[in-house]
């Protein structure tokens, strides 16, 4: 079998989507199976020094001034509307580029299947089509809108209606670039991203989780040192983003300090981080609270196994491999009852609280995290469950084990025709 992998990128310091096309390479190629990976230039010194002896199967698409024109103009663009606007446009311009490499690729080591892990937007259109060799796309995850109780509060309507319009030409834009329509097969994280696929699609649709643990970096240590520490160590992280409920956590655990000597740890960056300090400096928490920064992913499983309690305030999450990462480290998970925590989650190892109203969201955070931190015995019990759940279910390795056989039906499928 001979695969092509083909991104925007691949990285564990990008985080996110990056880390999906990156662990597909890792692990077909610890196999001995016949990959190649096309990607942007902007990860090639990360990928260089990751994988030195692959440096003939890694192929990269050079940073052009479009690229960086792009990336420029889009930074003084709000997040939820840069990424589908020039985000976009920046995303279609690599693939132009990488579609060329990809049909030469194709051609001179006879691949046999193409996957395009990423974007994992079941909205974005795709120029991976009529390469030469069939196609399969995803897992694909569909954006999650924010709780009813919170739609209004928390968006800038003039974003939420040019977002809107946006979606009224999804269809369109996807039967002008025909790569999801076109894929042999779409893999889909649940139901809700097969209900937002673009309409006509002909390939076969697989149910596939989207996140992997990896568990040579996300390991868990030994529960005796956690029962030790009489300070409870709660964590949140992820990007300082608004739709991440930080500010609401924030409020929650003012809450639990009065009660408790729980410590609340932030490790992320992002936008609202200086918003997120003056709010710490205002509910006078700044000896409970540490804002960690940004971490590599082997720091991060560090703090994890030194805590005692993941926090996932997200609103509008689509995915959440950070709730497996810690379920995997052996932590018990508190997270909103909405998006992706919910795919990961059940009541034998976390929390899931209620997004009904901003009071009622964060009265939920509050009893969550007080009943972890009054319960020594919960909180393993729940971090045993996880750890189980986590290895069963979501380890990188038998989801690749899952990936080769798609890869197999999708080429069988493809000399059918």
């Amino acid at each position: 079998m001979r695969v092509l992998i083909v991104a925007q990128n691949a990285s564990t310091k990008f985080g996110g989507e990056a880390l999906l096309p990156l662990n597909y390479f890792r692990i077909l190629r610890s196999r001995q199976i016949e990959t190649w990976l096309v990607v942007h230039a902007r990860t090639q010194p990360e990928l260089a020094a990751l994988f030195p002896s692959e440096g003939d199967r890694m192929h990269f698409v050079p940073d052009t001034w479009v690229h960086r024109l792009l990336s420029f103009w889009g930074g003084f663009l709000p997040p939820r509307l840069g990424a589908p606007t020039l985000g976009l446009l920046n995303h279609l311009y690599t693939q132009v580029l990488q579609r060329r490499i990809v049909r030469r690729l194709v051609s001179e080591h006879q691949i046999d299947v193409v996957h395009e892990p990423t974007p994992v937007s079941a909205k974005f259109p795709s120029l991976m089509f009529g390469l030469g060799a069939p196609v399969a796309m995803g897992p694909l995850n569909t954006a999650v809108k924010f709780p009813p109780g919170f739609g209004r509060s928390r968006q800038n309507p003039t974003i939420d209606i040019l977002i809107a319009i946006g979606h009224q030409f999804v269809d369109f834009f996807n039967r002008l670039l025909p790569g999801k329509i076109k894929a042999e097969t779409l893999l889909v994280a649940n139901d809700r991203t097969k209900q937002a696929l673009p309409t006509g699609v002909q390939g076969k649709i697989i149910e596939l989780v989207e996140n992997g643990v990896d568990f040579s970096v996300w390991r868990s240590e030994s529960t005796a040192s956690k029962q030790a520490n009489q300070q409870v160590h709660f964590v949140f992280l992820g990007r300082l983003a608004d739709w991440k409920g930080v500010d609401l956590l924030l409020e929650a655990f003012a809450a639990v300090t009065a009660q408790t000597d729980a410590v609340l740890e932030i490790i992320g960056d992002g936008e609202m981080r200086g918003e997120l300090e003056a709010q710490t400096a205002r509910l006078s928490l700044d000896s409970r609270i540490v804002f960690s920064g940004w971490l590599s992913q082997e720091q991060c499983a560090l703090k994890l196994q030194q805590a005692d309690a993941l926090v996932l305030p997200s609103l509008r999450e689509p995915g959440g491999s950070v709730v497996m990462e810690a379920m995997a480290v052996g932590l018990p998970v508190i997270a909103t009852n909405w998006g992706g925590p919910m795919d990961y989650i059940d009541s034998t190892c976390g929390i899931l609280v209620e997004p009904v109203s901003k009071e009622g969201f964060i009265k939920g955070l509050t009893e969550a995290m007080l009943k972890l931190a009054q319960s020594p015995e919960l909180r393993q019990s729940m971090g045993m469950a996880g750890w189980e759940r986590v290895r069963e279910n979501f380890d990188w390795e038998r989801k690749v084990d899952r990936m080769i056989e798609i890869y197999q039906q999708t080429i069988d499928t493809s000399q059918k025709h």
